[in-house]
């Protein structure tokens, strides 16, 4: 189990307040590795495990606490056994009919610390957001970063190089239960797509209760494939056309939105940076994790370019940085990212070979006058920053502790 500081040292604040901790994320990606980690800090200070009540609710043992009535009343019954302040610990909470109900309760009736967890991005929308406003804090847990990746990596081939271990995280991803299977090729294909299948039908078939899979899984297939370029709707019901399935738009769009809620697929909007202003169409998407790409649909090394953008991507994500697409009049930048009063630039390739590809990456910032950091990242060798922007190698931009 790694230490994962980036997110413990967001969530320490606020173990002990009566704020909610809600851990939200991909199926898989260590959210209940995370409530493991708040137990283990919360026994270092002195907290007694008899304080804790721990509940997986995707553990067939609790499908009896599955309603609000039947969870608020086991609870209650169980904290009157324990002195003093105890600590919840809800995984997958979203399978409990009415949650939001109990866990209010909890919060206002009882003496408690309440830590959940759940794979969908509407956990915290609607009722929620009515039952518990301004009462919780959220943390999303993405799968491994490259330089997580390389810390369960080197347990298993610890003379490694630091180029081998990014070839396998190109093609590996960061899921963390791949270091159980010690990273061999063929069982962590067959993990990921198993997973892929299962955030397919437990989370986005069975949660918006769709009669159309055969619909979604080629919508999905298509998203996939085109991870990094920007398409629209209409384009793919075009696409579908061609394939003999007539579609709606709409109904595309709302696929699409159910596997972002899901945390499958991340939408990227377009932002033109002359007008300031967000365009509505023709937006980006990646994919959670760039392992699951390579299970399902393959192609990470022969679309490296893609495979590049989505991993940084994600890791500016995991950084906090909100991100969008540049546009500046016929020019894109990769990534526009901000953060608080932080703003970054971000153009991402896979090597600078030609002078036309230098020309380019470099030229994409030819009309942005402010004084932001810009960056070209690829995975060339040598240093090759000119007129203020840098370039640097991929691998230490990934792992670099910060970008300035």
């Amino acid at each position: 189990m790694i230490k994962r500081e980036m997110y413990m040292s967001r969530i320490r604040p606020f173990i002990g307040t009566e704020l909610i901790k809600v851990m939200t994320g991909i199926r898989r990606s260590g959210k209940s590795v995370m409530l493991e980690l708040i137990k283990q800090e919360l026994i270092e200070s002195g907290v007694n495990p008899a304080q804790f009540i721990a509940i997986n609710f995707e553990d067939m043992n609790y499908a009896h606490l599955q309603t609000a009535k039947a969870l608020h009343d086991e609870i209650t019954k169980r904290a009157a056994a324990i002195d003093g302040k105890f600590y919840l610990f809800f995984d997958e909470i979203q399978e409990v009919k009415d949650w939001e109900k109990c866990i209010n309760s909890f919060r206002v009736s009882l003496n408690c610390d309440i830590y959940i967890t759940g794979s969908n991005a509407k956990l915290l929308s609607g009722e929620l957001a009515t039952y518990l406003g301004g009462r919780y804090v959220e943390f999303i847990i993405y799968p491994f970063s490259f330089a997580e990746f390389i810390e369960l990596y080197k347990t298993v081939t610890p003379d490694e190089t630091i180029p081998k271990c990014f070839q396998k995280y190109l093609l590996a991803g960061g899921m963390p239960y791949l270091a159980n299977i010690r990273y061999a090729d063929e069982p962590s294909r067959q993990y990921l797509h198993d997973l892929f299948n299962s955030v397919q039908l437990k989370d986005i078939v069975k949660r918006n209760k769709i009669r159309d899979v055969d619909l979604l899984e080629r919508i999905i297939a298509y998203v996939m494939a085109n991870v990094g370029n920007t398409f629209s709707a209409a384009s793919l019901a075009k696409f579908l056309k061609s394939e003999q399935r007539t579609v709606a738009p709409e109904t595309i769009l709302n696929y699409i939105k159910y596997c972002c809620d899901a945390y499958l697929f991340y939408q990227v909007k377009r932002e033109d940076l002359q007008g300031k202003q967000i365009l509505a169409s023709n937006e980006k998407y990646y994919i959670a994790d760039h392992g699951i790409r390579e299970a399902v649909l393959g192609g990470n090394m022969k679309e490296i370019n893609l495979t590049l953008e989505n991993i940084v991507y994600l890791e500016l994500l995991r950084r906090g940085y909100e991100v969008t697409v540049g546009r500046y009049g016929n020019k894109e930048i990769d990534f526009v990212c901000h953060k608080r009063d932080e703003k970054l630039y971000v153009q991402v390739t896979y090597l600078l070979a030609s002078d036309e590809t230098i020309q380019r990456e470099f030229g994409a910032y030819d009309n942005i006058r402010d004084n932001f950091p810009k960056y070209v990242v690829s995975l060339d060798e040598f240093d090759m920053s000119r007129n203020g922007i840098k370039h640097r190698n991929i691998r230490d931009f990934l792992l670099a502790e910060e970008w300035n």
